[in-house]
């Protein structure tokens, strides 16, 4: 496996259902489909759905639903456990959870009715109030799922707040997931819908992410993490076969396994195909 190959080893968890793309159900699972058919089906990660989706999800997939890896979307409802334990019984591959928790004591009361197989994700915001819910996510034995953007500018936290929830991570050793926005592998300006005359904005890139995160998992200087993830520039990145180095920074393939397996699991992405079309495009990949 080369350095490039560990960073994206099952890094895009598939969001196609969800803006800006908003695809059917059965274009989205088609695409699921294909994706993990392709020549870079080691990049794909789970299929995102919503609970009250799983049945439908079932009747258009048939027997192949065996060959999903599914994460469920569902809000801070006791209840909704409850569909969930039902869909694993039914033999539904569900592996992981994402759940938005209004309050800090969702977070407590929710955990233990979780059942005990799946990974659960708590989103926090990327902020001073997602810093300060980290530590229960911590004790109630949760991952953090943090948003990186939107369909709108606003949307994007700013590069000094996602140092700063990147920091608080990588001292708790919280494992995290991102999502939104990060389609690409550079920082740049782009389109944030596929509408014709849509807004655009500043997107932070996916690399700048996974590279500013291995800085904190492995005790660099936030000011280090804080210009990677403002760097703009393609060509300050060096991917070599045995390492990924940016600028006068270099991780080896083995640390950058690691950081993914012990730090930033994976990224929610409405698109497979554009991540990979830029890695190609670079000749990343």
């Amino acid at each position: 496996m080369t350095a490039i190959e560990a960073l994206i080893a099952g890094l895009f968890d598939y969001a196609g259902l969800y803006p800006p793309a908003s695809l059917g159900l059965r274009s989205a699972a088609n695409n699921y489909l294909e994706y993990s058919r392709s020549a870079r089906a080691s990049a794909l990660g789970r299929f995102i759905v919503n609970l009250d989706r799983l049945d439908e999800l079932r009747s258009i997939v048939g027997d192949s639903l065996g060959k999903f890896r599914i994460s469920v979307i569902l809000n801070s409802d006791v209840d909704a456990l409850d569909g969930v334990a039902e869909g694993i019984r039914n033999g539904i591959p569900i592996e992981t959870l994402e759940i938005k928790c209004a309050h800090l004591e969702d977070i407590e009361r929710l955990r233990p009715k979780i059942p005990a197989p799946l990974m659960s994700y708590f989103e926090v915001p990327v902020g001073s109030a997602g810093r300060a819910a980290l530590q229960a996510v911590s004790g109630a034995g949760g991952r953090a799922k943090i948003r990186m953007g939107g369909v709108v500018p606003e949307a994007f936290p700013p590069v000094l707040e996602t140092v700063q929830m990147l920091a608080a991570l990588a001292t708790l050793r919280l494992p995290f997931k991102a999502t939104a926005g990060l389609h690409h592998p550079v920082r740049s300006c782009r389109d944030l819908t596929y509408q014709p005359h849509g807004p655009r904005g500043t997107m932070h890139g996916f690399m700048n992410l996974c590279c500013a995160a291995a800085v904190l998992y492995y005790g660099g200087d936030a000011g280090d993490a804080r210009k990677l993830l403002e760097e703009e520039d393609p060509s300050a990145w060096q991917i070599g076969r045995d390492a990924i180095q940016w600028r006068h920074l270099k991780w080896s393939t083995d640390q950058l396994a690691t950081m993914r397996h012990e730090f930033f699991e994976s990224i929610g992405s409405c698109s497979f195909e554009e991540p990979m079309h830029d890695l190609e495009s670079l000749a990343w990949l």
